[in-house]
Order: structure tokens, then sequence, then C-alpha cells
């Protein structure tokens, strides 16, 4: 299976994800440009919902129009910066069922710690959007996937805000079929397995916690 990674390159993308990453940034400011970039992944991560012609009429004429068809779709965080990005995938899709995936990393090993995990009845049927804004080592967002692969879905797809390549190396070496979408691939990670240039803690900046 060949692992897909789509890094949309658009120039809104560019513009906002600067404006993300700029320290002067509030969090008020900061908030909202996650939920803006988000609604541009979305378009991008959805684009392969399989779609079905339905008979409608205008107010003027009969014709043939597109909806998504019948396509069962779950959204799914990693708490807590994923959370941030909830609200721009749920703009777009205001049925989707949501979950929820708890997990820290121990700053010592680097290692994903979970405490919390509640996923929507019936996900094995559905598409999966996994949330995680910033795709580091990958551990946390492996051990994400696992979770929702254990509760049977097959078909997953990754929004990340950021990603390294060795993020991108680490979720592929184990989940070759989720395709993960992102605004773009940094240059690494650093001593302490941050995304460098990055843009700092994702959830420390949405939430001021620092």
């Amino acid at each position: 299976m060949t692992a897909v990674v789509i890094e949309v390159d658009h120039p809104l993308v560019r513009h906002k994800l600067g404006l993300l990453r700029d320290v002067t940034t509030t969090t008020h400011m900061f908030r909202h440009l996650v939920n803006e970039l988000t609604l541009l992944l979305a378009y991008e991560a959805t684009k392969t919902l399989a779609e079905e012609e339905v008979e409608i009429e205008t107010p003027l004429e009969q014709m043939v129009a597109h909806r998504i068809s019948g396509t069962k779709i779950a959204v799914c965080p990693i708490l807590r910066a994923g959370v941030g990005m909830l609200d721009g995938i749920l703009s777009l899709i205001p049925d989707a069922r949501v979950g929820f995936i708890g997990l820290y990393r121990d700053e010592e090993t680097l290692q994903p710690i979970e405490y919390y995990v509640k996923l929507p009845e019936g996900i094995a049927h559905h598409d999966v959007l996994l949330l995680d804004p910033m795709l580091a080592t990958g551990n946390s967002t492996a051990a994400a996937i696992e979770k929702v692969k254990a509760a049977g879905s097959r078909s997953i797809r990754l929004i990340a805000l950021l990603a390294s390549p060795e993020g991108i190396v680490r979720v592929h070496g184990e989940h070759p079929d989720v395709v993960i979408v992102v605004a773009k691939i940094d240059r690494g990670l650093n001593e302490k397995g941050y995304i460098v240039p990055g843009l700092g803690d994702a959830g420390d900046r949405l939430y001021g916690t620092k």
C-alpha cells in the first residue's frame, strides 16, 4: 500500500500559517486562525468522499444534483489541542459524530499516556477524521490511530497543521493506509521532540496556559 501525505500548498494556507507561527499572535487570533486553517485542510481531506446523484427541483426547473452518498463521518480530536480544530470541521459537517481521544506526552520518554477515550458507537461504519494540530514524534498520533482501528474503523484521515518528517515516518510505519493532510511539513524535531521552526505548544497557545 502506498502511503499518502498531502501538503496543502495554497496561498491562503501559507498566509494563515505564517500568522499562526508568529509569537506575537494573541490567543484569540490563534484560535481564529486554527479554525480557518482547519476549514481549508478539511476541503482537501474530504474531496474523495463518495457522491451520489439526486433529483431536485430549483425555483426554475428540475435537475440532477450531487450529495455525499450516505457516508457516515466521525471526527476525533486528540485532546487537548485537537479540540481547537473541531469547530472548523463541524461547521462544514454538522451531522458528524464526535469522539475524543485523551493522550499526553511524557516529557522524559516522549511516549503517549492515555487518560480518556470516548468514541462514537458504530465507528466501524464511519469515515474518521482524526484531528491533531502537531504531528511531532508521531507517538501519540500512532497510538490514537490504533485506538480507532481497535474500535473497527478502516477509513481514517489525519488532519494536522504541522508535521515533522519523523512523525510522518512513525505514523506510516505502522499505519500506511492513513492519509495525512497537513498545512506544512517542517524541517524536523529539536532535542525535546518539538517541531522546528514550528509554532510552539499548540495547546498552550490555544488556551493561554503559558
